[in-house]
């Protein structure tokens, strides 16, 4: 695990590739199927994909993790949220109790919940006056979400819980991409108008006073993201560490990688975006990190509720893949020439 700022540059430019082998024995199964090709469109894809990185002709999801990790925010100070800082403190409780969005999705989609909270007692600071994080703190909250990760996962889902962090993952975006301030900010969890201006007005504070790393996208993630926002980045290289293909849930998972993205483009090879949520900046922060989304659903509760929502769909890649017959094996006449 990475101890210093210079270990984590290194483990950006080792990462390790998809399978090729599987790949290419999983696509001449799928070319055989009793099935025009292409017929089964994003889910052919999706079986691909989860066989490259599987290393498996045929994928499996017999082990789903879905990570959800939480922090505070010292910005949430300026009124950037319309609930306090302690809803976060509280939602932990209600996961652990069984009474959230995630535990019934997890539990339809056959994932094992695991929920991570990070110091909550201890927000980051405001990245409006400072580094929302000095390097130790960024580094320890993303080896903790290394840690998470279960090497024998057939898939990991990321995702969130934080007020306040739609303010830091906006900030994130319009460090990393530019524009104004205004177009990666949204209402979150439902600010009224005057909340909104503080956020814009917070997000465009906190591009500008750390101008001077803007060239530096890790600079970004430390300076201006947060804890929660560091794990998901820790287990997801943790995951392409080990091979593990990843679903990321909505706008602020998707912000905790964009750093991650813009140091090395290919860091998201292993990844999915399961959806896309109702954050107005999310699709245009996926197409800046060129991602398709699975879904369009109007989610924006976080919790990792977009990636949950998405398994069945991966499943029934994989049970197409693996369980259809082949031409030859059910009698049926290929295209002619």
């Amino acid at each position: 695990m990475p101890q210093t700022h210079h270990d984590l540059r290194k483990l950006l430019t080792e990462l390790p590739r998809p399978d090729g082998q599987a790949a290419a024995a999983a696509k001449a199964r799928n070319d055989m199927l009793t099935k025009p090709q292409g017929a089964l469109g994003k889910l052919e894809d999706l079986a691909l994909w989860l066989a490259a990185w599987q290393g498996r002709e045929l994928p499996r999801l017999d082990k789903v993790q879905a990570l959800v990790f939480a922090g505070n925010h010292g910005v949430v100070a300026r009124g950037v949220s319309a609930f306090p800082a302690e809803v976060t403190v509280q939602m932990v409780a209600n996961f652990t109790a069984g009474g959230a969005a995630i535990n019934q999705l997890c539990r339809a989609a056959g994932a094992e919940l695991k929920v991570l909270a990070l110091e909550l007692e201890r927000p980051t600071a405001d990245f409006t006056e400072g580094p929302a994080m000095s390097w130790d703190e960024f580094l320890d909250a993303l080896r903790q979400g290394m840690a998470q990760v279960d090497d024998d996962a057939d898939l990991v889902c990321i995702g969130e819980m934080g007020i306040g962090n739609t303010t830091t993952s906006a900030a994130i975006a319009h460090a990393l991409y530019g524009g104004e301030a205004g177009d990666w900010t949204g209402r979150g969890t439902g600010v009224d108008d005057a909340g909104l201006a503080r956020k814009a007005q917070a997000v465009a504070a906190g591009r500008a006073r750390h101008e001077g790393i803007l060239d530096d996208p890790l600079e970004v993630a430390c300076c201006l993201g947060g804890r929660e926002l560091a794990a998901m980045a820790g287990a997801t290289l943790a995951a392409r560490r080990a091979r593990i293909p990843v679903l990321i849930d909505g706008y602020v998972a998707s912000a905790a990688l964009a750093p991650f993205h813009a140091a090395t483009p290919d860091f998201l090879s292993h990844c999915w975006a399961a959806h896309v949520s109702a954050e107005p900046g999310h699709v245009s922060l996926l197409q800046k990190m060129d991602l398709s989304p699975l879904l369009d659903l109007g989610l924006r509760l976080g919790e990792g509720s977009g990636a949950a929502t998405a398994i069945p769909i991966l499943r029934a890649a994989v049970a197409t893949h693996a369980g259809m017959a082949s031409f030859a094996d059910a009698g049926v006449a290929e295209k002619s020439d």
